[in-house]
């Protein structure tokens, strides 16, 4: 969780840096518009469909002691990526042009891909981006399957790195090609930051594909509807940008930054949770412990909930401050921050849902399971369309900024999601730990009630007090208010968490 909170510092850091060097201009649009393009190819012939499909089965073979044929499960997979990705990468290099001048009209419609030379040299130069991060997530999954989980972790925060270096080492005559090259080289740092661990762990690779391996064809299995999710979410991210476009001016923005800062509190509090708890639960799956994976999952659904609950709260409370002290300035007006702020309440009220569902879909991912999921996925991203175009006629219908209805599609097709997968999964293992998840739940709503009240009031009482006390005085308080309602409520994971710290100063002290 420390290694996300940094990796989300760094890439905030990023973003201010530069938006600062290079605006809004149509430099930075062709950056992004090749930006896409690679990301879209990663993620949709690798990204998280690799670790969905890869740790389960390495676990599995790690977990039965079979730790030289996991090794050739990863040799195998990781020469398959670097065939794969890197012909995908050299065919994108061939026909930049033409994914240029005709790609980028659908993965980006309505928006202009910038100038058509340059987006297509910035392309070539990110291009390889494709294969370093492919090799990449494999030797994440392989840490993370050994319980190795800071380097993987802070890996992201070096992507940035590579990003800020460029900006600010590389010659000014170079431009937003500056940006590209610091991609590239922060690629590279997301791979090499992971291998010392790596090399640590005794490995040994094997030049072969693993024709002749069932585990080979295991994992390819597991990823084919991970990748038919991950499809369906870009769709999906389409739509909602063609709908946000035939709104009124900035609610594309609006929705994508207020997106954002929803998703910092649930990476550093789900993800880090999830990944840090799949690799127990694919090793109790291989073993078919499955009460103690139910212990394992009630577990991380309970530290999820008591976390997520008042990071919602304190989201939609201090939503205010927060984009006018990071933001407001400039050529964003207080009408930007109005925006923001306002699609930033209904997407944080999805906050919840989008956490615990990162730990539900670990648990079907370890029990060898992407079918159902995805399954359920796919039709929440459905009614997610559907709700979007509803919500946005409703909310203009009440003289409401209609943008905030696409959030709030989102939050609620999330919240059945979660929902639906939540009683498939507690069918499959049984039940989900008894009563202390939903005692997690009250807990939880209880501490973010009295929080909420305090920092209401805190709000209340200090109009007049400079934004950025504010924002920092609530923040304390709210953190400080929620302790002690953990500790009068006698939350053992509060004690937990100080005896951890405790430890750790003992330790540093000796």
């Amino acid at each position: 969780m420390a290694a996300f909170l940094i990796t989300q510092a760094v890439g905030l850091l990023r973003g201010i840096l530069i938006y600062r060097a290079f605006g809004t201009s149509a430099d930075l649009d062709s950056f992004n518009a090749a930006n896409r393009v690679t990301e879209l190819l990663f993620n949709l012939m690798a990204g998280g469909a690799l670790g969905s499909a890869f740790i389960p089965t390495f676990t599995g073979l790690l977990a039965h002691e079979q730790r030289e044929r996991a090794w050739k499960l990863a040799s195998a997979v990781a020469n398959l990526l670097l065939l794969i990705l890197t012909l995908a990468a050299a065919l994108a290099v061939v026909f930049a042009p033409q994914v240029v001048r005709y790609g980028l009209y659908v993965l980006a419609p309505g928006q202009s891909p910038g100038q058509e030379a340059l987006t297509v040299a910035l392309l070539r130069v990110m291009l390889p981006t494709v294969v370093i991060f492919g090799l990449s997530g494999l030797a994440m999954g392989v840490l993370n399957a050994h319980q190795r989980f800071w380097l993987p972790a802070i890996a992201p925060a070096m992507y940035s790195l590579g990003q800020i270096l460029g900006v600010l080492l590389l010659p000014q005559e170079m431009g937003i090609s500056r940006l590209a090259w610091g991609a590239l080289m922060g690629s590279l740092l997301h791979l090499l930051v992971q291998t010392p661990d790596l090399l640590r762990l005794g490995g040994r690779y094997t030049p072969a594909l693993g024709r002749g391996m069932p585990e080979v064809r295991e994992v390819l299995r597991l990823m084919g509807p991970r990748i038919l999710g991950v499809a369906v979410v870009q769709l999906n991210f389409i739509v909602n940008t063609i709908i946000a476009l035939s709104l009124p001016e900035g609610s594309v923005s609006a929705i994508s930054l207020a997106f954002t800062w929803m998703l910092m509190p649930q990476v550093a509090i789900a993800q880090s949770v999830a990944v840090a708890a799949m690799p127990t639960f694919s090793a109790q799956a291989a073993l078919g412990k499955l009460g103690e994976l139910r212990d394992s999952l009630a577990g991380s659904l309970r530290g999820v909930l008591l976390l997520a609950l008042p990071a919602a709260v304190g989201l939609i409370l201090l939503r205010v401050p927060l984009i006018r002290v990071l933001y407001e300035g400039g050529s964003f007006t207080a009408r930007s921050t109005a925006m923001v702020a306002w699609a930033l309440l209904w997407y944080a009220l999805g906050l919840v849902g989008h956490s615990v569902l990162e730990v539900i879909v670990r648990a079907f991912y370890a029990l060898h399971d992407t079918r159902t999921p995805v399954t359920v996925g796919v039709i929440a991203m459905s009614l997610n369309v559907a709700f979007s175009f509803l919500f946005a006629r409703l909310f203009a219908a009440w003289g409401w900024m209609p943008h905030g209805g696409l959030a709030l599609a989102n939050s609620l097709a999330t919240f059945l999601e979660m929902g639906t997968l939540l009683i498939l999964l507690r069918r499959r293992l049984g039940s989900l730990g008894g009563a202390s998840v939903p005692r997690a739940l009250l807990q939880g709503a209880l501490g973010s009630l009295g929080m909420g009240l305090a920092l209401a009031g805190w709000l209340g009482l200090t109009p007049s007090v400079p934004e950025v006390l504010r924002l920092i005085g609530g923040a304390l308080l709210g953190v400080a208010a929620y302790a002690a309602a953990m500790a009068a409520l006698r939350v053992p994971e509060l004690g937990g968490a100080l005896a951890a710290v405790r430890r750790r100063l003992a330790k540093k002290r000796a």
